[in-house]
C-alpha cells in the first residue's frame, strides 16, 4: 500500500498494525499527513506506528510512545572505522578473509546472485539455535524478496572463486542519510573465512564512497539481554545502540483496546526474560539433537 508516496505495510489479524515498509531507516517527516492517509485509505487500521528520526532530541511528538533502539554505525572514512571503531578481533576476522581467498565486490542482481542466494538461504534449517524463516528459499521468492527498491540498493559479494558464500544488501532512504543492511548471511560451512565481518568491511566502504553517514543494522538489542551474540557482533565491529520513540497511533477503538492491552507485541514479548533465556536454551538443545549437523556447522 501506498500513502502520499510512501510504502507501507500492514501486519496482525486481530490488531492490524500499519508502519512504513522501510520502518528502521525511513522517518516520516510529517506524520499527520500519514496517519490521515490511513485514516481514509479504505482498509482497516487499526494502530499506526513509526520511529522518530534518532537525532537525539525526545519526544517530538505527544502521539503515545514507548522506547525502542538501533544499531548505527557512524560512518565518515572506511580508515577511520579500520582504525578508531572496531576492535582487533573484527579487524583481524577481515583480515583473514583475504588471506584465505575470499573476495569482496559489488555484484548485480542477476541470475547469478540469485542462485547463490537460494543456496545460501538453503544451506541449513536451522540458525543461531532456531528454525530458519528463510530455508525452503526459491528463485521466484528470492528475486521479491532481494529485488526491492533497486534503484537505490546495492549487493555485496563475499566469493570464494565463483562461489557466492555471502552477501550483503543496502538500501538507502531518500536523503542517502541512513544505509539499512536489509539482508546479511553467509555460508555457516566457510565461517572460518570470516565472509561476515569483511561484508561488514565492505558496506563501510560502499557507503563512504557514496558519502552516506550512518549504516543501521536492525535493532542493537532485542528485548533478550543485551549480550547476546548478535549484538555483540554489532559492537565489535562498531555499531553503537541509539535509544529511540517508537510512537503508536490508535486509529480505531480497537487500536487503542489492543495498545493498552499490549496487543501490538508479540506473544514472547511478555515473557520475562529470565523465563525467555531458559526457553531459548531448551528450543537449542532440542534442535541440537534433531539437528545435530546443522547445528554444529
Amino acid at each position: 500500500m501506498k500513502i502520499l508516496s510512501t510504502n507501507i505495510k500492514i501486519q496482525g489479524r486481530l490488531v492490524r498494525v500499519a508502519r512504513l515498509d522501510e520502518d528502521k531507516y525511513q522517518f516520516p517527516d510529517d506524520p499527520a499527513a500519514l496517519i490521515n492517509g490511513l485514516r481514509n485509505c479504505g482498509e482497516r487500521v487499526d494502530l499506526f506506528t513509526f520511529l522518530q528520526k534518532p537525532t537525539g532530541t525526545r519526544r517530538k511528538y505527544d502521539y503515545p510512545a514507548e522506547p525502542d533502539n538501533l544499531a548505527i554505525l557512524p560512518v565518515s572514512t572506511f580508515e577511520h572505522w579500520w582504525t578508531q571503531q572496531i576492535r582487533s578481533l573484527p579487524r583481524n576476522r577481515a583480515r583473514q578473509a583475504e588471506k584465505r581467498g575470499v573476495v569482496l565486490r559489488e555484484i548485480p542482481l542477476d541470475a547469478a546472485l540469485l542462485n547463490g542466494i537460494c543456496e545460501i538461504y538453503n544451506e541449513t534449517p536451522i540458525r543461531q539455535g532456531r528454525r530458519f524463516p528463510h530455508y525452503g528459499m526459491t528463485l521466484e521468492r528470492a528475486r521479491s524478496y532481494a529485488g526491492t527498491y533497486p534503484d537505490r540498493s546495492v549487493f555485496l559479494g563475499a566469493l570464494l572463486g565463483d562461489k557466492l558464500i555471502g552477501f550483503a544488501k543496502l538500501t538507502w532512504d531518500d536523503s542517502r542519510t541512513y544505509a539499512s543492511m536489509v539482508h546479511i548471511l553467509a555460508m555457516n560451512q566457510y565461517k572460518e573465512k570470516a565472509p561476515a565481518n569483511a561484508l561488514i568491511a565492505q558496506a563501510v566502504r560502499a557507503c563512504a564512497a557514496r558519502g552516506i553517514p550512518h549504516i543501521v543494522y536492525q535493532n542493537f538489542s532485542y528485548g533478550r539481554g543485551d549480550q547476546d551474540t548478535l549484538s555483540h557482533f554489532k559492537e565489535i565491529n562498531g555499531f553503537e545502540r541509539v535509544d529511540v520513540e517508537r510512537y503508536y497511533v490508535p486509529l480505531t477503538p480497537l487500536g487503542s483496546i489492543g495498545f493498552r492491552l499490549g496487543l501490538h507485541h508479540r506473544l514472547l514479548d511478555h515473557i520475562p526474560e529470565s523465563l525467555g533465556v531458559k526457553l531459548r536454551d531448551f528450543r537449542k538443545a532440542w534442535y541440537s539433537r534433531r539437528f545435530p549437523e546443522a547445528t554444529s556447522a
